[in-house]
């Protein structure tokens, strides 16, 4: 194998199902780029290592959950291209994304970091949306052409290498939710920009159970409290007016509209009151 351009990270911990269809997703990429995939399982205990295996990418294990940022500094230790790469694992890319990636970094070469669109996919049993509220998962839209932003997801993010020897490692003392975030605004802090490339989008999958009402609304709920507390690291957080406001906008949007997600809309809601309770 050539020396890799981009190695792809994965960090994952406990769900085969969707890494299977991720790892599908890369396996089949027609790039001209050479690249490398290393998963890294942050303590699973179910079958990711078969997973892995049968896709014939490299594995690297924690032996505990250790979190995300910290499964991310496994990965990139473990490679040596110039360009890296952070996906979920459960996300599906397209047959272009590497090359899309690979291009977007000569194209700028004035940018640490590139990031490209992330698309919602709910598959399955999936509730009826109607088209004005955000989508229940991390996504990014930022439109048809390549630009400047302040920040793109690791979802969908390219680092280059020479970046985290410069900033350093992601902080692994972050649990999920503004992870990545912390680092970007490091690296922000530090004169590094970031890029927007509108070619270089994957989808991100909610499928099965995961996709139903209720499962959607548990998740968002999680993610509502976790949004509240890295606002209180970032000593950002909104009043709680703002926060009630926010809990009545979600049910007049599911009255009015009848769109059974505003019930996920306002299950972040009440996340996050619940966390702003706990001070």
């Amino acid at each position: 194998m050539s020396t890799p351009v981009l190695s792809v990270v994965v960090p994952t911990r406990g769900r085969a199902g969707y890494l299977s269809v991720t790892l599908a997703s890369l396996a089949s990429q027609r790039a001209a780029a050479p690249f490398e995939v290393v998963v890294v399982d942050d303590g699973s205990d179910d079958d990711t290592a078969g997973v892995t295996a049968r896709a014939g990418f490299r594995l690297e294990r924690h032996d505990r959950p250790r979190g995300p940022n910290a499964a991310r500094n496994t990965g990139i230790a473990a490679t040596s291209a110039p360009l890296i790469a952070l996906v979920d694992d459960d996300i599906r890319a397209p047959a272009g994304w590497v090359d899309a990636h690979v291009a977007g970094a000569e194209r700028h070469p004035w940018a640490e970091v590139l990031g490209g669109p992330i698309r919602a996919r709910l598959e399955g049993p999936a509730p009826r949306r109607c088209g004005r509220e955000p989508a229940p998962i991390t996504t990014l839209d930022l439109g048809a052409s390549d630009r400047e932003t302040d920040f793109v997801w690791s979802a969908n993010m390219v680092i280059r290498r020479s970046a985290v020897q410069r900033i350093g490692p992601f902080d692994a003392g972050i649990p999920i939710y503004g992870d990545e975030e912390e680092w970007l605004i490091r690296l922000r802090a530090n004169g590094g920009r970031v890029a927007y490339l509108a070619e270089a989008g994957l989808d991100h999958r909610r499928a099965g159970d995961d996709a139903r009402l209720r499962s959607l609304a548990r998740a968002e709920y999680r993610r509502g409290r976790a949004a509240r507390r890295s606002d209180r690291r970032k000593r950002t957080e909104p009043a709680l007016a703002r926060e009630l406001r926010d809990l009545a906008g979600a049910g007049w949007h599911t009255v009015r509209r009848r769109c059974p997600l505003g019930l996920v809309m306002a299950a972040h809601a009440v996340g996050r009151l619940g966390e702003a309770a706990r001070r």
